[in-house]
């Protein structure tokens, strides 16, 4: 699943230690865009706060995965990203036409020379 939004706030970083180790979690107020913005919190763990570097203002695509777990008879859900896009991510994979300057198209590599039989 992905949002789409601005970075509105970001909350106090928690830590702790577990069983497994120690442990760090960042929470992230993402305000949606569109006629009905939503806000979502959503988090990163460990090494995703260093490798995302989200700050306050920035638009962002967020790719997170949602996991609910009960407790004590409540149901509590997390939504965690895994993948952070900044910017318009469809203009990245596709060029525009400026990018390719003035090239001359060329014909295409004769294979006559290529086929073994």
């Amino acid at each position: 699943m992905e949002l789409t939004g601005k970075i509105i706030q970001l909350l106090e970083m928690k830590s702790g230690e577990s069983a497994k180790g120690p442990w760090r979690k960042q929470e992230y107020i993402l305000e949606t865009d569109g006629q009905y913005p939503k806000k979502v919190c959503f988090m990163a763990w460990s090494d995703k706060i260093d490798e995302f570097a989200i700050k306050e203002g920035e638009n962002l695509t967020v790719s997170v995965d949602l996991e609910s777990r009960e407790y004590n008879g409540r149901w509590y859900t997390d939504v965690k990203a895994w993948k952070v896009s900044r910017g318009n991510s469809s203009a990245d994979e596709f060029p525009s036409p400026e990018q390719y300057g003035n090239a001359q198209q060329q014909d295409p590599p004769s294979l006559d020379d290529e086929i073994p039989f």
